[in-house]
């Protein structure tokens, strides 16, 4: 591992450990305030920053595994151990989601009654704040270091501050007036929605990387202009792309004069491979064939 793939993961580590210590504190002042108060809303939402804290341990499993360089029993790397790390967290907040809908539910069958308190409230608005704040730190490492298993992380950070801004209105709804108590537990049921949606982008996701689905056609037309403006290329045809781990794996084929000497063929491969490296975001590997230009010959 080079020292870049040393820092990449050192930050990646360092902003999964901060989510777990925000998590532990976050999991047992939420869960005190939702006992505390019978709030359905506020315990749903201990129990989501809960998923938040077994997705951070996903997370780093997923960066100290898929970190690793290539070695004889998986010479592509692995870096699908971070893609199969989200894919696991989504399914988690698919879980969760599915419990928290079954605890509203039964709250309204059962009559219960919420009795939130100022607490309550403040601890809502701390959780938004924390959780805000970790959204964007682990985005701009996840982004910076191209992981799969942060992004997502990042957006279980964010559907817990989403989560907490329903609770905040539904117990501040409870609180300043008893008759509106079944506030608490439609935002519990709010909660719920962000979970769904997250939870299900990252398992979509994930299984689209799993099926070698192809990048967007704008990549693929990027790869196209960049890799036929290289010196020597004559036309470029048959580009295969796929996703692996979070970075892009090319393979084109360019058709060069024919009368070119094998060196000759091999340097404007490498210059199309650097070209498409340095200008097209994500690339992690190209490969290039060279092919005669047989049209010239006839």
């Amino acid at each position: 591992m080079n020292s870049d793939n040393k820092n990449e993961l050192r930050d990646g580590l360092r902003v999964t450990w901060v989510g777990i210590g925000v998590n532990i504190f976050l999991i047992v002042i939420k869960i005190y305030a939702g006992f505390l108060s019978k709030s359905q809303a506020m315990i749903a939402d201990g129990v989501h920053s809960l998923s938040d804290l077994l997705s951070d341990f996903i997370v780093l499993l997923g960066l100290r595994w898929g970190r690793k360089v290539e070695d004889d029993s998986h010479q592509f790397g692995h870096a699908r151990i971070e893609t199969l790390s989200s894919m696991i967290i989504g399914l988690i907040l698919i879980i969760v989601g599915a419990v928290l809908i079954y605890n509203a539910v039964m709250s309204i069958y059962n009559h219960s009654h919420a009795n939130p308190t100022i607490f309550t409230i403040i601890i809502a608005f701390v959780a938004i704040v924390i959780k805000e704040a970790m959204y964007w730190y682990t985005l701009i490492v996840g982004k910076r270091i191209k992981s799969l298993a942060l992004i997502g992380n990042a957006w279980h950070h964010r559907s817990d501050a989403m989560s907490s801004i329903a609770v905040l209105f539904g117990v501040l709804a409870a609180y300043l007036n008893p008759k509106w108590n079944l506030g608490d537990i439609f935002a519990a049921l709010f909660v719920t929605y962000f979970i769904f949606k997250i939870g299900g982008r990252l398992l979509w996701n994930g299984l689209k990387e799993i099926i070698d689905t192809a990048p967007d056609k704008e990549i693929i037309n990027q790869i196209f202009q960049f890799s036929s403006t290289s010196p020597g290329v004559r036309e470029v045809h048959d580009i295969r792309a796929r996703y692996f781990g979070g970075q892009i794996l090319v393979e084109l084929h360019v058709v060069v004069d024919p009368t070119l000497s094998v060196f000759e063929g091999h340097e404007i491969a490498a210059a199309v491979k650097y070209t498409v490296l340095n200008c097209v975001d994500d690339v992690a590997r190209v490969i290039v064939h060279i092919d005669p230009d047989i049209k010239s010959q006839n």
